[in-house]
């Protein structure tokens, strides 16, 4: 999987209203094109937070003793970082707009 910083970096942060004939066009159905970009949104709210995780933990320090904490600058930057990213809903609207997700549907079986 690609780093998230490369993939985001020309996505607007805010939200702003969407057409929604835009949204469903792809699928022909607003539900089932929400449907794909909540899934998505689940994935990376996963991926964002095990990334997050994987480099804060290059700064752990194991210490025994609870009242000392020391602050990193690395990670409180690396903190600040992941927090102007843009909401992982926004990404995966984006990323449905552009044509970049794969989905396809369930076969009807009666």
């Amino acid at each position: 999987m690609a780093d998230i910083r490369n993939r985001v970096q020309g996505i607007d942060p805010n939200a702003k209203p969407r057409d929604l004939e835009q949204i469903a066009g792809p699928t022909g159905n607003i539900y089932e094109s929400l449907a794909i970009i909540a899934k998505r949104t689940d994935q990376l709210t996963v991926d964002l937070k095990h990334e997050l995780h994987q480099k804060l933990e290059e700064f752990a320090v194991s210490s025994d003793i609870i009242e000392e904490i020391s602050e990193n600058k690395e990670q409180i930057e690396i903190s600040k970082f992941y927090e102007r990213l843009p909401n992982p809903a926004i990404i995966a609207l984006e990323e449905f707009l552009n044509g970049e997700i794969y989905y396809r549907k369930k076969e009807n079986r009666q």
